[in-house]
């Protein structure tokens, strides 16, 4: 009897790891926009730090990265799945909102007059150990929400499934999208300094090396724009999806194009939706309105 209880248990435990394996690829694939756009944050950040503290600023935002998720995020949302699913939809697209306004605002900032960016540039703090510790925090600050995607993403993947295999699911993209994004991020960061290693190997790779470092800063370049519009792109998605009646509206639309065309009129169709609600909270926000109502909030007093 105990040996077919003990071989009945890892007969579970084996169907529990295929089924997080499985649903933890598929988690992956449908979170990709959000990866990407994480991906792209991150290596921002790194710009302008000094260059023998690179690696130390992204392992220190990928620790707070793994934290958020596995401490907060994760435990957060196997709570609300347990006791009100309902919600998951609703934060889901409080997440997406903020997300097309970020992209939105981002767009807005690069297009200013570049009075505007050199007059922002004098604001940095002139302390290196103050400004590494502003650009962490800020990157451990926005990858909460990217964070919270990812894992709400995923807890859709596997929302009906037994607890462990939920657990299982969470806690295995949360482990391995931190490595898998701030292991590339690294190699972003440094890539300029293999170019340099190339050049002072021998001069059969020189011309690769230098190739490389003229690259480097269009490379970061591409990817912060490319980050900016994943995360309109996850956003419109995000947005769209839960409002049922436009998301099959817009899914029988893109099913009447070619079978070819359907895969690019489904990103265009959520960075359009991105970019509408991105603007709308943007120029919202560019009123002052919602400032002086929250102004007329009142404020608990502080006791002296």
């Amino acid at each position: 009897m105990a040996l077919s209880g003990l071989i009945a248990l890892l007969d579970d435990v084996a169907t529990i790891a295929d089924d997080v394996a499985a649903f933890t690829m598929l988690a992956a694939k449908k979170t990709s926009g959000v990866v990407t756009d994480d991906m792209a944050v991150t290596a921002e950040q790194a710009m302008g730090i000094q260059r023998e503290r690179e690696i130390p600023v992204v392992l220190a935002v990928a620790w707070g990265s793994l934290k958020n998720k596995v401490l907060i995020l994760a435990p957060g949302a196997l709570f609300l799945n347990a006791i009100a699913p309902w919600s998951i939809t609703p934060i889901l697209m409080i997440g997406g909102t903020y997300l097309a306004f970020e992209g939105v605002e981002k767009i807005v900032h690069k297009l200013r007059p570049h009075e505007e960016e050199h007059h922002e540039v004098e604001e940095v703090p002139t302390d290196p150990v103050a400004f590494e510790r502003a650009r962490v925090a800020g990157a451990i600050r926005t990858d909460l929400i990217l964070s919270g995607e990812i894992i709400a993403l995923s807890l859709g993947e596997v929302a009906t499934e037994p607890f462990l295999t939920q657990v299982g699911v969470l806690y295995a993209v949360s482990l391995v999208l931190t490595v898998g994004v701030y292991g590339v991020v690294i190699g972003l960061v440094k890539i300029d300094d293999a170019g340099e290693a190339m050049v002072r190997a021998s001069a059969a790779t020189a011309w690769l090396g230098r190739l490389i470092i003229r690259a480097a800063p269009w490379i970061l370049h591409a990817i912060a724009w490319i980050g900016t519009f994943a995360m309109m792109m996850v956003g419109g998605h995000i947005i769209l999806h839960g409002i049922h009646p436009l998301a099959e509206a817009v899914h029988h639309l893109v099913e009447a194009l070619p079978e070819a065309a359907r895969g690019l009129a489904s990103v265009v169709g959520d960075m359009l939706m991105g970019a509408v609600v991105g603007s709308i909270v943007v120029g919202a926000l560019a009123t002052g309105i919602p400032g002086r109502l929250w102004a007329m909030v009142p404020k608990p007093q502080r006791k002296k």
